[in-house]
């Protein structure tokens, strides 16, 4: 056997219709497109969401709820994080470019510093926004919040 005689394995490969040829190919006429309707006239194309005639799903659903155009999408940063990050690095002030550096947030995103954990170091800390027990939590420590 060699590249000169392959062939494709018996019955793998079928020839296609021939569609409108004539009466004389069988499929001349309507060209198996049947008998009138939407569906046997050129340019026809199903909408999606059509059931045919049946009221569609999406208007058979109620609507509910909506998007608040104003909501402002915080990314929450934890206090345990902040000490990992004191412990790591040796850090006393944590501002968006520091948690940029360390992959904690993207340069667009608004930060948010939340209370989960303990913190142990003095920082100042500057977010966009900070959880009640996060201030404490930073001020306790004797460090500073200050909002960006």
């Amino acid at each position: 056997m060699d590249l000169s005689n392959l062939k494709p394995a018996k019955g793998s490969v079928k020839n296609k219709k021939r569609i409108g040829r004539g009466q004389g190919s069988g499929r001349g006429g309507t060209s198996t497109r049947g008998h009138k309707g939407a569906q046997s006239r050129s340019g026809y194309k199903r909408k999606s969401g059509f059931e045919g005639g049946q009221m569609p799903l999406f208007r058979r659903v109620p609507k509910f709820g909506f998007k608040n155009i104003n909501r402002k999408e915080y990314q929450g940063i934890n206090l345990d994080t902040l000490q990992q990050l004191v412990d790591a690095k040796n850090i006393t002030v944590v501002d968006q470019s520091v948690l940029i550096e360390n992959g904690l947030v993207s340069k667009n995103d608004l930060i948010k510093i939340l209370g989960r954990g303990e913190l142990k170091a003095k920082l100042e800390v500057s977010a966009h926004a900070f959880t009640k027990t996060a201030k404490a939590a930073i001020e306790a420590q004797g460090g500073q919040a200050n909002l960006i």
